[in-house]
């Protein structure tokens, strides 16, 4: 690809979309870096080099949160100023691959508005997942909800194969809670695995690499670019995680035109915009409650439930149900976090629970019953 647009992804679609801007003397451009107060940006020519960019006034202004910022992947509208590119506007996300704000208060609140968005504008979301102590299938569901919920399409990568005694074992437990997802195990460390995972990333497509810290996020980079770039660290022998050794997600181009964005390790991910992929996360129990009695059923002994026959029946997993309903709570409670309103029914509906409760005992035991 001559053209360094097009080696970024650019598109005709994402052309018709910056002309119907409309703005005068604003250049295209792809974020491959993105810090706190400045944004690396690639494809402003002449420069062949990623050059460094700031937000204008007025888009900062006018964003509700951190999620309206430019994110990696993005692509802006730029002007160039004398010593530096301005980002004027942020083109429309195909795709976002989100994670809840984290509640920095100690007191059960957000403060900000906003989702961070880790990357944008990504085809393909590679969850990454160690075949060594940390394999946990319930983290995996987590990862493929958020991953589904981005409006791209998950790959689940297994890997550090070279560890592992069961590698076909472990695959199809790893299948069966990832339905319609592909499940590729490899080992970064050793290059087994790493040629089919290659073809699966093509020219022009973005990738993101998404997972716990200690999966060997780095080391996959590394190998798929064929170089050290990424600083590498041991995982730790009493628990198998890793250290933060990426601290900033970036955009690169693999040596066979594919677009991948590294991102740290995450301790945890909230699920909060995941419900969207939920359906798609859990196809299986979704399926099943389509064929339940009743519409509202919730899997929980009522009469014509077709999620618990195909549990009693040995057919789906007492703990993929479990961590579904897992899952639909926290996002029910983090939608509430979010609507003052549901959170204000939320606390008066158990006022009137822990009302009821007292008179029930009042009436019980007497008014001295405290």
């Amino acid at each position: 690809m001559d053209d360094p647009m097009i080696s970024l992804g650019w598109d005709e679609a994402w052309a018709a979309t910056f002309r119907g801007l409309g703005l005068d003397g604003i250049h295209p451009a792809r974020v491959v870096q993105a810090h706190r107060d400045s944004w690396l940006v690639a494809g402003v020519e002449p420069a062949e080099e990623p050059r460094r960019a700031t937000v204008a006034g007025r888009l900062r202004h006018e964003t509700l949160g951190p999620a309206d910022l430019p994110a990696v992947g993005d692509w802006v509208a730029t002007t160039v100023s004398t010593d530096a590119l301005v980002i004027q506007a942020v083109l429309a996300r195909r795709s976002a691959v989100g994670r809840a704000p984290r509640d920095e208060t100690g007191r059960g609140g957000i403060r900000s508005a906003d989702e961070q968005v880790l990357a944008a504008n990504v085809d393909d979301v590679l969850v990454v997942s160690g075949l060594d102590r940390d394999f946990n299938l319930r983290r995996i569901e987590r990862y493929l909800a958020v991953a589904w919920s981005s409006g791209a399409t998950p790959l689940l990568v297994l890997n550090k194969a070279d560890l592992d005694a069961d590698v076909e074992g472990h695959r199809v437990a790893a299948q069966a809670v990832a339905p319609g997802v592909e499940v590729i195990a490899i080992s970064a460390h050793t290059g087994a695995g790493l040629d089919d995972l290659r073809m699966r990333l093509r020219p022009g497509r973005t990738a993101v690499i998404l997972g716990s810290s200690g999966v060997g996020k780095s080391t996959l980079l590394n190998a798929l670019l064929g170089t050290g770039r990424q600083l590498t660290g041991a995982v730790r022998e009493d628990d198998q995680r890793g250290r933060h050794t990426t601290t900033a997600r970036e955009l690169v181009v693999l040596p066979s035109g594919a677009l991948l964005i590294d991102t740290p390790g995450l301790r945890s991910l909230d699920v909060a915009g995941a419900a969207d992929g939920m359906d798609a996360a859990f196809a299986d129990v979704a399926e099943l409650a389509r064929s339940c009695r009743f519409q509202d059923c919730r899997h929980a002994g009522e009469p014509g439930c077709a999620v618990t026959a195909s549990i009693a029946a040995g057919n789906l997993a007492a703990e993929r149900l479990a961590s579904y309903r897992k899952l639909e709570k926290e996002l029910a409670f983090e939608a509430r976090k979010r609507s003052p309103r549901a959170m204000a029914e939320e606390r008066r509906r158990w006022r009137l629970i822990h009302q009821s409760a007292q008179r029930h005992a009042r009436d019980r035991y007497g008014a001295d019953w405290q």
